[in-house]
């Protein structure tokens, strides 16, 4: 069984940043990609950014040029930067780990984007 933990949400002015982090700890076998999913109220949970363990990203176009996805093999760690924050942006974050083929979420972050 995989533990994943996220921190780092709060409120936020429209324009500021925040960072996130997400640490996979317990049964580890191999983490391969890990990544950041949001959903706000009454919508679908959507990828946000991904990153494979060769450092490759992905980016939903909706973040592009915002945020910044990274990770720590090493600490079977991930972040999540997140620069000029929309009230659009405004959602519970999950952290994805896919460990050895079984996926795992955190419990979610909620990050507020409001004037």
């Amino acid at each position: 069984q995989v533990q994943v933990a996220e921190s780092g949400g709060g409120l936020v002015q429209p324009g500021g940043s925040l960072r996130l982090s997400c640490a996979a700890s317990g049964r580890i076998f191999r983490i391969f990609t890990m990544g950041w999913y949001r959903q706000a109220p009454g919508k679908q949970r959507e990828l946000v950014a991904s990153i494979t363990p060769d450092g490759s990203t992905n980016y939903a176009d909706s973040v592009k040029g915002r945020f910044i996805i990274s990770r720590d093999t090493g600490k079977n760690t991930v972040y999540l930067q997140m620069n000029s924050l929309k009230p659009e942006d405004t959602a519970v974050y999950y952290c994805n780990v896919d460990n050895y083929g079984s996926r795992s979420y955190g419990e979610g972050t909620q990050v507020t984007v409001s004037s």
